[in-house]
């Protein structure tokens, strides 16, 4: 299990993006459609082979598929860093070393992208959708074909009541990912150009 990218959501796509773009003072790329869930999304490339997502419902979609993934079908209130993305080299094995509630795969796509998502019936993750939404890429990685800005994950803080039974639920060896008991939520610090920022 490998950390992939972090997901920030918003009531509307351009919410989600003008939420990233002020926290770290660079712009977005354009992205694409999720047509199985009726979403879309603009990405931001960081150092490390990372990559950042400002998603949304699209209102121009009907879903193929719901509940959405993300539990975007819930979303309300202020844009804010809704889930954290882990791949898989084998989906389905690790999926069978990990508690009922994270999902079953779902193959997607997004232009030449393809992927499996672990997505849970009703499209909410563990703890609060603090557990990662797990996946696996069948195509090459889009965090090669974005363009850096000097951005880099410094350090990403998964909040939960919790966190310490989280913790122990994954087999992931990252310095940059820390556990914290607290109220449900996440808070990531990135170092850009413009010095060290915050993202929530």
């Amino acid at each position: 299990m490998t950390f992939d990218h972090l997901a920030v959501a918003g009531e509307t796509l351009q919410e989600a993006t003008a939420h990233v773009e002020e926290a770290l003072g660079v712009a977005l790329q354009p992205g694409g459609q999720h047509l199985v869930f009726g979403t879309h999304n603009q990405l931001l490339g960081l150092a490390d082979g990372l990559y950042l997502e400002a998603i949304a419902i699209d209102p121009d979609l009907t879903p193929q598929r719901q509940p959405r993934w993300f539990d975007l079908d819930r979303f309300s209130g202020s844009a804010r860093i809704s889930n954290w993305i882990c791949r898989c080299d084998d989906l389905a094995g690790q999926l069978a070393d990990l508690p009922d509630g994270v999902g079953t795969p779902v193959a997607l796509t997004r232009g030449d992208l393809t992927w499996e998502m672990a997505v849970p019936q009703d499209g909410i993750l563990p703890f609060d959708n603090a557990f990662p939404a797990l996946m696996q890429w069948h195509s090459v990685h889009p965090a090669a074909r974005l363009q850096q800005q000097g951005c880099s994950l410094h350090r990403l803080t998964i909040l939960h009541p919790q966190a310490n039974e989280l913790q122990t639920l994954l087999p992931l060896a990252d310095d940059r990912i820390v556990f914290e008991t607290a109220a449900a939520g996440f808070e990531a610090e990135f170092d850009t150009p413009h010095g060290r920022r915050v993202l929530r």
